[in-house]
């Protein structure tokens, strides 16, 4: 069977491997770098960032560890940057080489549906051919969203992809949107050295998360001296010689060097064919796809980003996989119930399952149960003592509905949450466990042990 697929980020290069695997004639026509935005623009490259600035913090404590240091340590923003890029090199060579081995045919250039089994694809050096498949799975992504209000101009008015070239740390930066790339940037500049301002139309920052983490993360940025104005909204943003102006619709104002958008994604759906072939799409262009990942047009497939669900790398890699599966004549659904999450916040932050109101709206009578880091000796060991576990199970049956932790090594215990959400086990099935000591994976326990009051590292006020 000939499979094509529109784009190589997350989605739609594992959707190869796995399709070339199961023994397909795979092509992948790509536009720009294979591993999309995740790769070339978002998780890893932030991450890169994230691991320089995660040790420049803990170089600023070495007396609290016991240690001297003679000189200061400080920040080299371009050397930062090489490193990152030589990463993403090392990962782009990567997949390169994956989807040789496989022999995946890799097009450089902009592929467009030209009919429900054909794409034509105009390569980079302006040649164009076609290509025809049996079946076509669309993967081609999201970009930053441009608020029509304020135009990115790549020199003070940044996008979240400006802001990885940046050659100098800007002394000030006013980040409009406290959603997770908004939070993740916030951290990052202000290690670096930065003045940090956060705005954000919404009564709390990372508004999709858990309220007690939002209150967490709060607490944490005012003590890293992050100013953070919720429920507020930005009327006017103009680059002036002084620096950019956001004006507010109370007559308040903020001057900052740089100004980064992170309002949001928008979808990567124009220009592919989509109307020609009647593929149908929703009211910001996100393409409709249902569980099977199968568009209106039988045989075309969508996922990742250009959906419009969960905007996640390992989500677009699970729903490309299941695509294949459906594409070459298999029968298989998406579950999003246990879909774990990251925010390389400092703290980071890690949520699965449903939220406490989720639940509540659900109709659901719940119990939770917490758990603070500070109560656990690795910890404070590490050092790391800000943040807690949090865990929200049905009361009636005691399984595990929601798991969210703020806290040192939050990306990795979530997925011990996500297993037993997956699996449907109960908060007594996670207290039971044997942790072992001392680890962080403590406080999950204890949080599924203080779900029914049995914690005993708790004390109650």
């Amino acid at each position: 069977m000939k499979l094509a697929i529109i784009g190589a980020g997350p989605g739609g290069y594992i959707a190869a491997l796995r399709a070339a695997h199961l023994g397909a004639e795979v092509t992948v026509i790509e536009k720009e770098e294979v591993g999309g935005t995740c790769l070339n623009w978002g998780c890893i490259p932030t991450k890169a960032i994230l691991a320089s600035t995660g040790l420049l913090a803990k170089t600023r404590r070495f007396k609290e560890y016991g240690l001297e240091c003679n000189g200061e340590i400080k920040p080299d923003l371009a050397a930062i940057l090489a490193r990152k890029n030589k990463i993403v090199r090392t990962q782009v060579q990567g997949i390169r080489s994956l989807l040789k081995y496989r022999g995946v045919i890799l097009k450089e250039g902009q592929g467009s549906l030209t009919s429900p089994r054909t794409i034509h694809c105009h390569s980079r050096n302006g040649a164009g051919e076609t290509i025809e498949a049996d079946g076509i799975i669309i993967a081609t992504g999201s970009r930053p969203y441009q608020v029509a209000a304020f135009p990115f101009d790549g020199k003070q008015i940044l996008s979240s992809n400006d802001m990885l070239n940046l050659t100098e740390v800007p002394k000030s930066l006013l980040i409009v949107g406290a959603g997770v790339i908004g939070c993740e940037f916030a951290c990052i500049f202000k290690e670096l050295g930065s003045e940090v301002s956060v705005i954000e139309m919404l009564p709390r920052v990372l508004a999709t998360e858990d309220e007690e983490i939002s209150a967490v993360l709060e607490r944490e940025f005012k003590k890293k001296k992050i100013k953070v104005f919720t429920d507020t909204k930005v009327q006017s943003i103009t680059a002036q010689p002084d620096g950019v102006h956001a004006l507010f619709p109370d007559g308040g104002k903020i001057i900052a060097e740089k100004v980064l958008i992170a309002t949001g994604r928008a979808f990567n759906s124009e220009g592919i064919g989509l109307e020609e072939v009647g593929v149908k799409t929703g009211p910001y262009g996100e393409i409709i796809a249902n569980r099977k990942l199968e568009t209106s047009i039988p045989g075309i497939y969508a996922v990742g980003d250009v959906t419009g669900g969960l905007l996640l790398a390992h989500v677009a890699s699970k729903e490309g996989t299941t695509a294949v599966t459906n594409a070459l004549g298999g029968e298989k659904a998406m579950d999003y119930s246990a879909v774990p999450s990251a925010i390389f916040t400092s703290p980071e932050i890690a949520s699965v399952g449903l939220r406490e109101h989720q639940a509540s709206e659900q109709g659901i009578k719940i119990r939770t149960g917490h758990f603070q880091f500070r109560a656990l000796a690795k910890a404070h060991a590490l050092g790391e003592i800000e943040g807690l576990v949090k865990v929200v199970s049905d009361e009636q049956t005691d399984r595990v509905l929601g798991v969210h932790i703020i806290g040192p090594g939050a990306s990795v215990l979530v997925h011990e949450a996500t297993l037993a959400i997956q699996n449907g086990l109960k908060t007594k099935d996670i207290g039971e466990t044997v942790h072992a000591h001392p680890t962080l994976s403590e406080a999950l326990m204890e949080a599924a042990e203080d779900v029914h009051g049995d914690a005993i590292h708790v004390i109650k006020k």
